[in-house]
């Protein structure tokens, strides 16, 4: 990581999160609630997004633009949290997870505005669209502004490892998105094909983000594997989790229309459960919605679902994948870190949004 240091080193406070053998870092109160979470990451957040800021100037007017509306969308940013604490969990002194974190985030956004524009979408966390305001072409564009600027990054840590896993990462993305195109508007996707999308589509990233925590304090090859494992199956129940909110949240608390994923033509978990195990009539309904996209229906389809108990066999899904997240977690020292890294299991199956 020699050539980083010079080009991408922030400049980061004294921090028991960013240092972690700062004398006292021992002595920050349990971590038990997602606030608590936010609280230790804080200052490393906020290294984060500055750098985020930075890296996103542009002097292409519409790029500024676009990115400005990125940055003022917010959200949790979890992505990033998550490299930085498992960096910490790892035991990592260094600087160098905060510009990770930051081009892992410009990866996920970008493939978020991707998926906007394929899905035709135009709310996003309770906000119009990249794609709504300035349209398909410019929103790709970007998107593709956002993956070229993470590879810069990348070049500049001068990590070989680094590159590679995050290349093969973004590659997995991409695939996952093919597979979920093809899955759109088949009735007959089951929960094999739908696992296999989430894996390459949202838990790849997830992995990628904690697996280099380790490789930066440079972990033994089990204890890089299991915070690795940690990412993947949260990623999992992240997702799970997300798509039985469709059903069963509101449009201001979740930030998007309910029923998108029915009307994008989406099989997720809980209409695949719905399909196996609801009456005929039932299973009927639920697969012409499926094939048409249509949302006519979608208070009968909403408590066909619920009938159905597909709901409840979600989240008992993602719970357990919550589960295998946190048992992951005892390959590693205990530390605040830590311990933040299993209350967002908990976290990524208990949440309204």
């Amino acid at each position: 990581m020699r050539g980083a240091d010079a080009i991408l080193r922030p400049s980061l406070p004294d921090n028991p999160l960013l240092n972690p053998s700062i004398a006292g870092a021992s002595f920050l109160p349990a971590i038990r609630t997602l606030a608590d979470v936010q609280t230790l990451a804080a200052e490393g957040m906020n290294a984060v997004n500055a750098l985020i800021r930075t890296r996103l100037a542009s002097d292409v007017v519409l790029i500024n633009r676009i990115s400005e509306h990125i940055i003022q969308g917010g959200g949790k940013r979890l992505r990033p949290m998550l490299h930085l604490l498992a960096a910490q969990a790892a035991g990592y002194g260094g600087s160098q997870h905060v510009p990770l974190a930051a081009l892992i985030e410009f990866i996920h956004t970008s493939t978020l505005l991707h998926d906007d524009v394929v899905d035709e979408s135009d709310l996003r966390r309770g906000r119009q669209t990249a794609n709504a305001l300035w349209g398909n072409a410019a929103s790709v564009l970007v998107g593709d502004f956002l993956y070229s600027r993470s590879f810069q990054m990348m070049v500049e840590l001068d990590s070989m490892r680094v590159m590679r896993i995050l290349a093969d990462t973004t590659n997995r993305i991409a695939e996952g998105e093919v597979l979920q195109l093809l899955n759109i508007g088949n009735a007959d996707t089951d929960e094999r094909a739908y696992l296999e999308v989430i894996e390459r589509k949202t838990a790849v990233l997830f992995a990628a983000a904690t697996r280099l925590g380790a490789v930066l304090a440079d972990l033994p090859q089990d204890q890089e594997d299991a915070l690795a494992r940690y990412g993947l199956d949260l990623g999992f129940a992240f997702q799970i989790a997300d798509d039985v909110l469709d059903y069963v949240s509101d449009a201001g608390t979740l930030g998007k229309n309910i029923g998108d994923d029915l009307a994008e033509g989406k099989p997720t978990l809980p209409v695949i459960h719905a399909i196996a195990h609801g009456t005929p009539e039932q299973s009927a309904s639920l697969r012409r919605a499926i094939e048409s996209g249509g949302l006519d229906s979608l208070d009968n389809i909403t408590a066909a679902i619920h009938d159905s108990g597909a709901i409840d066999y979600a989240r008992d899904k993602a719970r357990a994948y919550a589960k295998s997240a946190r048992s992951a977690l005892d390959a590693l020292p205990a530390s605040p870190a830590r311990d933040a890294l299993a209350v967002l299991a908990d976290y990524s199956v208990d949440r309204s949004a």
